[in-house]
């Protein structure tokens, strides 16, 4: 069993499905080539572990194909998006035992009271 992500014409993914194992066929197709063309959109495989494509695709996602990767909804408009294709606030989190949420006005973490 595997799980794929399909796309639509603007790389973004309109459904995730779970499928036949990567190495099987389908009427002599690869399974990522036969979904695509059943559903006429593109097919990519995703996994739960981020192994393949860097983050489990959610509908919603981006596919960015020159990085094979899928990149999540941005969370806030000051993410940037990392290394790991996974967006983050540009400031590091406080590294203390405090507790602290990330106040987009002022992008900047604030302790909880």
């Amino acid at each position: 069993m595997a799980h794929y992500a399909l796309i639509d014409e603007n790389n973004i993914v309109v459904e995730v499905i779970t499928g036949i194992d990567e190495t099987e066929l389908i009427e002599g197709l690869d399974p990522e080539t036969w979904y695509g063309n059943f559903k006429g959109l593109t097919c990519k495989r995703t996994s739960y572990n981020g192994r393949i494509r860097y983050n489990y695709a959610g509908i919603g996602y981006t596919f960015d194909p020159e990085a094979d990767a899928f990149i999540p909804p941005k969370g806030c408009p000051s993410f940037v998006l990392n290394n790991k294709y996974q967006w983050e606030p540009p400031v590091a989190a406080p590294a203390n035992k405090e507790l602290y949420y990330w106040d987009e006005s002022q992008v900047a973490w604030i302790a909880r009271a």
